[in-house]
């Protein structure tokens, strides 16, 4: 009989499996606490057992962990972590410094299938969608390698994949991140290239995290061409899921927008962006191309994002242009692709 892989349990199941082993409920409680909060990384490393009890459960069931495969660092302090899955496929996680917060960007899937002409993801095709436990799993095996004072404070899902093509794995992973390793909803993002109907759901099925829509374009004709799926769910469906979206106070969707150099950042494009985000709260983070080999595209000069920025915040819009960090590394936006020799 193979064992039972104790972080690949929700919740419930994990109540089950308890009470069929004969032990008492209360050990489900402990068992989640040590997985999620104590990071540990096999069932003898859970001390408030007894080592009988650890034994036993040993003999049926385990605890598995993300194999750390490499870990580069950039020149500006990003590391990169590519890990290796049980089935021998690999995802990449990024960890981000800035100022006071240390945000940890994860994937959701391995590959993607979006076809972005702009990521080097997506050239590599969908290898497979991540289990709730994999992608909670970045975290844990993310911040159980930080030294102390240093630790976790924000969590994108803006890695590998698109997260509402795997929806169900994503939203219960949402759920052990907010309930079991108690990260507030206000530092969760989650970024989507734009499948409309999943973004209705994802506010009637997930806690209430921030929202990142990949725009990109201002026209369904520049969209369809840099983003397939423009072409199911185009700008104004897209923007009409958007407005639809419930918002705690004070609370704006995010709308990133990757400049390309003669594709979408003249100041028609801003004029134009600014009229399509009307009566949306939003925030909008301009992200000039990280370049990669063969792409087709070109990174705009400064006076260009700068020229663009100026245009939306005059129209009183929040603008900010996101500095590109561990590009030396293929950690930037864009850039993953997590190839290895296993």
């Amino acid at each position: 009989m193979s064992k039972i892989n104790l972080k690949a349990l929700s919740k419930q199941e994990l109540e089950a499996f308890v009470l069929n082993s004969g032990m008492p409920a209360f050990r489900t409680k402990q068992l989640l606490h040590w997985i999620y909060e104590k990071h540990a990384r096999s069932i003898q490393g859970i001390t408030e057992f007894s080592k009988d009890l650890r034994d036993k459960l040993s003999q049926i069931a385990y605890i598995s962990n993300l194999e750390l495969l490499e870990r580069p660092v950039s020149k500006d302090g990003t590391e990169k972590f590519l890990f290796g899955l049980e089935d021998r496929e690999s995802i990449e996680s990024v960890l981000i410094p800035d100022e006071d917060r240390l945000t940890l960007c994860i994937s959701s899937q391995a590959g993607c299938a979006m076809g972005c002409r702009f990521c080097l993801t997506g050239r590599t095709g969908l290898k497979r969608n991540l289990k709730a436990h994999e992608i909670a799993d970045q975290i844990i095996s993310v911040d159980s390698r930080l030294i102390a004072p240093r630790k976790i404070t924000n969590i994108v899902l803006m890695g590998m994949g698109e997260p509402l093509a795997n929806f169900e794995n994503v939203v219960e992973a949402l759920w052990r991140m907010t309930g079991l390793m108690k990260i507030s909803t206000k530092k969760i993002t989650l970024s989507t290239s734009g499948i409309a109907p999943k973004i209705r759901e994802l506010a009637e099925k997930a806690p209430m995290v921030n929202l990142a829509i990949s725009l990109n374009a201002t026209t369904d004709a520049v969209r369809d061409y840099v983003m397939p799926v423009n072409k199911t769910y185009p700008i104004a469906t897209l923007l009409e899921a958007c407005r639809a979206f419930p918002l705690a106070t004070r609370r704006r969707i995010y709308f990133e927008y990757v400049l390309l150099q003669g594709i979408n950042d003249t100041p028609d494009d801003a004029q134009r962006l600014i009229k399509l985000l009307k009566g949306i709260p939003s925030k909008v983070n301009l992200i000039p191309f990280n370049a990669f080999e063969g792409a087709e595209f070109e990174r705009p000069d400064g006076s260009r994002v700068l020229a663009f920025q100026e245009i939306l915040v005059n129209a009183q819009m929040t603008a900010f242009i996101r500095k590109s960090k561990g590009q030396d590394i293929l950690a930037a936006c864009g850039q993953l692709k997590a190839k290895y020799k296993g």
